[in-house]
């Protein structure tokens, strides 16, 4: 069974195997526990960009649970 990546629990990238920081959220809580999956190519004229507060193209989770 494939384990999930981590996700951010302040921007909500999703962030590549291995990784377990976010580089856009040092400081930030990051989990394996996220639901739903978003690939955001042009910020600016995306509504779900706009709702999740994203401003880079990137692949994001939809909603992070952090303990």
């Amino acid at each position: 069974m494939a384990k999930n990546p981590f996700a951010c629990g302040d921007c909500h990238l999703v962030l590549a195997d291995g990784v377990d920081q976010c580089t856009r959220c040092p400081s930030a809580q990051v989990s394996s526990d996220w639901q739903g999956y978003v690939i955001i190519m042009d910020p600016e004229r995306s509504e779900i960009a706009k709702r999740l507060n994203v401003e880079h193209p990137g692949k994001y989770a939809l909603k992070v649970n952090t303990r």
